[in-house]
């Protein structure tokens, strides 16, 4: 297989996982005091959006590198 249809085929994987999964989320753990042997901490939720049209995008740029990449075969 040419590389190209190699990376059209990691393009539609990514693509197609960034269709089913909505967002990231990720606990960050932040230090608010810090004083000598006292320290207080926090925990904050995150999470990072992913939008729809990137994933479509992915897929579509994906299945063109896959042709690409069969045609020069």
């Amino acid at each position: 297989m040419k590389p190209m249809a190699i990376f059209g085929v990691l393009l539609i994987a990514i693509g197609i996982a960034g269709l089913a999964i909505d967002n990231i989320s990720f606990t960050e753990r932040k230090t608010i005091i810090d004083a000598g042997p006292i320290k207080v901490t926090a925990d904050e939720q995150r999470s990072i959006p992913i939008p729809t049209i990137a994933g479509v995008i992915a897929v579509v740029a994906g299945a063109a590198f896959l042709f690409m990449g069969r045609r020069a075969a």
